[in-house]
């Protein structure tokens, strides 16, 4: 039963049919939301994701080359898993992703490319409420996308983009942070649970490389911790997180 003293999250927005996913590296989405992804195109959303790298600095065993290859095949496996078809990467260079207006430029375009209601990204604070630092990747690829949701409405902000065809999207409405230590909605992961062990599970290079306990077990143990802890502010129900910001 819930606790009544516990700050209840509110349900997400519904009135919404495109959202566009953007966040640093591969493995990203699928620890942070993926079963809120599989539940929505259940539901005949399109969801589409942009990666600013392609984690090609993230396993030690392996050279960046290699590495980025196999994690792209690991990030469209994962995100076909949960229904989403299209993965972009902008190929900003792992571990070393600056902030500022050439990174707000590139997630702009993928944003006036693609026409959201609804734009995702992954905690941009310093830390993992408060225990744990966060990376500078995530920090800057999460403000840049909070800031693109606005560049992207602004004809006079980038203007070579509009030259490149890509006309300017005032129709963001919402920006939606998965992992925040902040988060005032809640998306019900019932449904989306089992595919979102799997969607993760396809990352299993990059899990074996992490730890030495079985890729299956690590994964199924780590999302249903998360969504039932989650599920304690949410009537008692699996759920994924999130922080909205309304524009």
């Amino acid at each position: 039963m819930t606790d009544p003293l516990i700050t209840q999250l509110r349900p997400m927005p519904e009135d919404w049919r495109r959202a566009l996913a953007v966040v640093a590296h591969p493995d990203d989405l699928e620890y942070g939301c993926s079963a809120a992804v599989a539940a929505w195109t259940d539901q005949g959303r399109e969801i589409a994701y942009v990666l600013a790298t392609r984690g090609e600095a993230g396993i030690d065993t392996l050279d960046p080359e290699r590495c980025a290859a196999l994690r792209e095949r690991e990030q469209r496996a994962s995100a076909a898993v949960v229904g989403v078809s299209v993965v972009e990467f902008l190929d900003h260079k792992d571990g070393v992703i600056e902030y500022g207006t050439a990174l707000r430029r590139d997630i702009a375009a993928a944003i006036r490319r693609h026409r959201p209601e609804l734009v995702i990204t992954l905690n941009h604070r310093d830390t993992w409420g408060g225990v744990a630092w966060n990376t500078p990747d995530h920090v800057a690829v999460g403000r840049a996308t909070l800031d693109a949701a606005a560049d992207a409405g602004n004809r006079w902000i980038f203007p070579e983009l509009t030259e490149q065809g890509l006309e300017s999207w005032n129709g963001v409405r919402w920006v939606a942070i998965a992992g925040s230590s902040r988060p005032t909605h809640a998306v019900d992961a019932t449904a989306g649970l089992d595919r979102a062990v799997r969607s993760l599970l396809e990352h299993r290079t990059y899990i074996e490389a992490l730890t030495e306990e079985a890729p299956e077990t690590y994964a199924r143990d780590f999302l249903t911790r998360t969504t039932t802890a989650t599920g304690e502010r949410f009537g008692g129900r699996p759920a994924v997180a999130f922080e909205v910001f309304g524009r």
